[in-house]
């Protein structure tokens, strides 16, 4: 797993720097999160991987899923991946370009684990106290775990904290 972040962090950082000029973050992120879903659909994986089908024929299916969602400079990035026969790191580009994003943007994520359903004014409460300890923006996802006796746990990077 190591090699594959480290082959596409230089392609995740140009993505950034690209995305950045452009001023245009929230869009790129989009498109490389849909190429990321669409390049690690199980058919589409095999059909990318497939040394029989022309390249022509690989952006041609690639690209017909996606419809015109994707801008031209993201276009210009899956060409040359599925060029290079590197497609698969398509969804670990994306993950690597949010978290660069999110850096830029300080933003944490957050994922908060509760024993019930939170309330709206519960959960707003837990974000906005993480967003004072932490000094950023928090973006939290939350889930229900009924094995816990009660409490929550929230996970933010490698922290743990439990509530």
């Amino acid at each position: 797993m190591a090699e594959i972040a480290t082959v596409a962090r230089p392609y995740a950082e140009a993505a950034f720097r690209t995305a950045l000029e452009a001023r245009d973050l929230a869009g790129w992120s989009g498109a490389l999160a849909l190429a990321g879903a669409i390049a690690a659909e199980g058919r589409m994986a095999d059909l990318l991987a497939n040394p029989r089908l022309s390249r022509a024929r690989k952006l041609e299916f690639f690209f017909s899923v996606g419809g015109d969602k994707f801008p031209p400079a993201v276009r210009n990035l899956v060409t040359l991946l599925v060029d290079g026969h590197r497609a698969s790191l398509l969804p670990e580009i994306a993950m690597q370009f949010d978290a660069l994003k999110r850096t830029h943007e300080s933003v944490l994520k957050a994922r908060i684990v509760s024993a019930r359903p939170l309330a709206d004014a519960e959960r707003d409460d837990l974000v906005a106290s993480l967003a004072r300890k932490y000094d950023r923006r928090i973006e939290a996802t939350v889930e229900i775990d009924a094995s816990l006796i009660g409490g929550a746990r929230v996970h933010v990077g490698d922290e743990v904290i439990h509530a």
